[in-house]
């Protein structure tokens, strides 16, 4: 029978997403994503960022729950930790991280159902291969110390840390009650502009390594097909309002010395 799991289905959307990718780089280096420092009219109706947040990231750690509790494959160890990877970034993401945020700002609720969909689909990109897609003797338990899964590990771990404490700096940047924009310093601030964007970049550059799939590595380039036209126009943005005090911090927009 012809399911959503067979590898012509599943492949046919990775070859689609890299197309998409590449569609929504050139997009968005004209076109700005009505949320967060971009928020503004014209996007039709809003939610507060709190409940927005859950509404975007929530659905992915759901369906990955999903394929992961209902594959006959639920029970190897190999699957469990690459899984449980997944799963840790996504609960972080949507559920304690609208948590912390500050403030009483809104995001159109096409942004959200936009985001959750595109969040399905990476879903189903890894969720699929590991639990379905991928031959069953892809990942053996030996593949938890062969040295791709430990590169990809460190380097995902790694990109966390870099994210969250971004996102830190971020949030304390203004006391209660100030309404003033402020220059993110430290961290990876010292070399990018986007330095949380950076960490999400490198955290599923990560991924794409310790799982050696397609699906990751698809994964890994639409992050940074989304989130770097964006990160260029905050870039642009701070050079804007801040001029030469920010020009001489000298920093790229994403990727250290090099973008």
């Amino acid at each position: 029978m012809y399911t959503v799991f067979e590898p012509g289905f599943y492949y046919s959307v990775c070859a689609i997403m890299l197309v998409l990718a590449v569609l929504v780089f050139i997009g968005l280096q004209r076109i700005k994503a009505g949320y967060g420092a971009f928020y503004k009219g014209g996007w039709g109706p809003t939610v507060s960022n709190r409940p927005g947040w859950i509404l975007m990231e929530s659905p992915v750690f759901v369906a990955m729950l999903l394929f992961w509790l209902l594959s006959p494959r639920r029970c190897d160890p190999t699957l469990i930790v690459m899984a449980s990877l997944f799963e840790l970034h996504y609960f972080q993401r949507s559920f304690i991280f609208p948590l912390l945020i500050r403030g009483k700002n809104r995001m159109p609720l096409a942004i959200c159902l936009m985001g959750a969909t595109f969040n399905l689909i990476n879903s189903y990109m890894i969720g699929g291969w590991l639990f379905y897609v991928a031959p069953a003797d892809r990942y053996p338990v030996s593949w938890l110390y062969s040295p791709l899964f430990i590169l990809g590990t460190v380097v995902f771990f790694a990109g966390m840390a870099i994210n969250l404490n971004s996102d830190y700096i971020i949030r304390h940047l203004r006391k209660p009650g100030d309404t003033r924009h402020y220059i993110p310093r430290g961290g990876m601030f010292r070399y990018v502009t986007s330095a949380n964007y950076l960490g999400e970049v490198v955290e599923w550059t990560g991924f794409a390594i310790l799982s050696w799939s397609l699906g990751g590595l698809v994964f890994a380039i639409f992050t940074f097909a989304n989130l770097a036209p964006r990160a260029r126009q905050l870039h642009m943005r701070y050079c804007r309002e801040f001029g030469d005090e920010y020009r001489r911090l000298n920093r790229r927009y994403i990727i250290p010395y090099i973008y």
